[in-house]
Formats: C-alpha cells, structure tokens, sequence
C-alpha cells in the first residue's frame, strides 16, 4: 500500500477551488506592468523614491504569484487531507452495516435463497472491517447475528439461512428495520448502512415511516432486489421493484440487483471517512492535517509584506 493509500480527504468539494486559483495565478503571471495604474498616476521620481525606501513592492507579478501560491495552498487545506488516528478503530461505534434479509414466502418460493446469500456475503466483504450485524425476517424480525467483525461465524450464519429459518409467516420488512434500527441505536453507532434485500413484497407506509427514521439517524438505507427464479405460483406475492426503489430513496441509499450489487457495494464499501464527514464526525477517526497545510501557507504571504532592500 502507498503512503497515498493512507491518506483520506474529509472535504473533497474543496478541490473546485485549486483550478480557480491557478487560473488566478496565470493571469497575473501574463501581466507585465509591476505596479498597474500606479505607475501612471504617480510621477516617476517619486514613485523610484518610495521603491527604493521599500515603500512598495518592487514587482506586482511577484506579490500575484506569491498570492496565488497561498491561496491555492489554503484550498488544498480545507480539503481535509487526514490520515486515520491510531485508536480510530477502538471505537467500535463510529461505523456498522446491518444486513437485512427477506426470508419471507415470495423469496423462498422464487428460488433465488442463494443468490440472497450470496448477495449477503458480499455485502459483508464489501464493509471490510467494520462490525456487521444481521437481521432476518417474515412474519417477524430476529437478530441472527449481532454486530461482528468475525467473517467467518457470520459466513457460517449465512450459509444456514433457508425458507424455515423464520417461523413466523408472512412479510413485514418494517420489523426487520425496525430492528436494525434499535440495533444501531443500542450501540450509539454514528455512522451505519442498512442494506435490506429483499423482492419488494410487504413494503408500506410502516415500512417507509421506519426508512425515513433511519435516514433521520443519519445513516443510510440500501436495498438490493431480488427477482423470482422461477415461476412462482398463481396466488404467490409477486416481486415489487418499484416498491423497493421507493423505500430505498426515502432511506437516503440506493438500490441495485442481487446480480449486480455493485452500486449498493460501492456505497457500503466507502471510506470511513466519506460516511464520517457526511454526519460531520470525521475527526473521530482521522486527523485533519490541513492545519499544518495552512502554517505552509504563511510562507508565500510573507512575501507580500517584504521591504526591498
């Protein structure tokens, strides 16, 4: 891994600026008059007095470059560029994921049970070594596995997931998210994604009220849809994409197919930082060092203050 590797940017919007500042600098490179209007409103004599004295700085295409030199030094400072704090991964809170799985009627009768684990385990990768829990639902909603680090229990808790797991009949993915919910909230987790996966059946207004309380704890609901298999039996609860979709945005997340989770991958799998700075607690886990990026910037400024000899 490079040392580029180690370093994270908390506010990355602050590389709009750089371009700007360059621009900024190559015009004031182009100009040639040292002083501007100045040296046609002041008389001549006067004006070689006062450079002499160190009254004015003897070329303004330095003073510019100097400028743009600290400011595009400042802007390159309030991107954040942090490296992660050695005790960040002490605090076992700062950032979960809880998977969400539909084990319910439609999902067991579509045949697609291990597409689901399989989209479950890939989920669990993609959140690297953050603590994952899972959650597992029908009729009702139970713990499976709590939050954990240890890959290969969760693996092992996947791997047995089948249409009996779940006792209770029916489909009520609120109480799954609702679960995950309280989960998180038990933990004091800052930062979490819950990645439901599900075909869409049973999504309501229980279900879209509980997305809207996980996005209103600042953490993120994906969703990854799964389609029928097989054909399913003429009074079987169909799939409902469009459902699933709607539930997803109102968690603030994405949605995407069990086929091709790369999209819900992408946003489980982001940096601790980006999901830390989006709830503005970034400095939890990295330390910012753009402070020492603005004392860098002080050096060019001086050049703005300097007397000729």
């Amino acid at each position: 891994m490079s040392a580029l590797d180690a370093v994270a940017l908390l506010r990355p919007w602050w590389f709009l600026a750089i371009p700007v500042v360059v621009l900024l600098a190559l015009r004031a490179a182009s100009r040639s008059a040292p002083l501007g209007d100045w040296v046609r409103a002041v008389d001549p004599a006067l004006m070689a007095h006062l450079a002499r004295t160190g009254a004015v700085l003897g070329g303004r295409r330095q003073a510019n470059l100097a400028a743009a030199l600290a400011a595009g030094l400042i802007a390159l400072a309030l991107t954040g560029p942090a490296v992660e704090r050695a005790d960040g991964r002490t605090f076992r809170n700062l950032d979960e994921t809880v998977i969400v799985v539909d084990l319910s009627r439609s999902v067991a009768e579509g045949g697609n049970l291990q597409g689901v684990r399989q989209a479950a385990a890939a989920v669990a990768e993609a959140a690297g070594t953050r603590a994952v829990a899972l959650v597992v639902y029908a009729g009702d909603a139970y713990l499976a596995a709590s939050p954990t680090t240890d890959r290969d229990s969760l693996g092992t808790t996947l791997f047995a997931l089948d249409a009996d797991t779940v006792p209770d009949r029916g489909s009520h993915p609120e109480r799954g998210l609702a679960l995950a919910r309280r989960t998180l909230a038990e933990a004091n987790v800052v930062s979490a994604d819950v990645v439901l996966i599900s075909d869409g059946d049973g999504i309501g207004e229980a279900a879209t009220r509980e997305a809207h309380a996980i996005a209103a704890q600042g953490w993120r609901l994906q969703a990854l849809f799964v389609p029928a298999d097989k054909p399913l039996p003429a009074n079987a609860p169909k799939p409902d994409r469009a459902a699933l979709d709607a539930l997803a945005r109102a968690g603030g997340g994405t949605v995407a197919d069990i086929a091709t989770p790369g999209p819900v991958l992408d946003a489980v799998g982001a940096g601790l930082a980006q999901h830390l700075a989006a709830g503005g607690y970034g400095v939890l886990a990295y330390a910012d060092l753009g402070r020492w990026l603005l004392l860098l910037a002080a050096v060019p400024a001086l050049v703005l203050f300097r007397r000729s000899a």
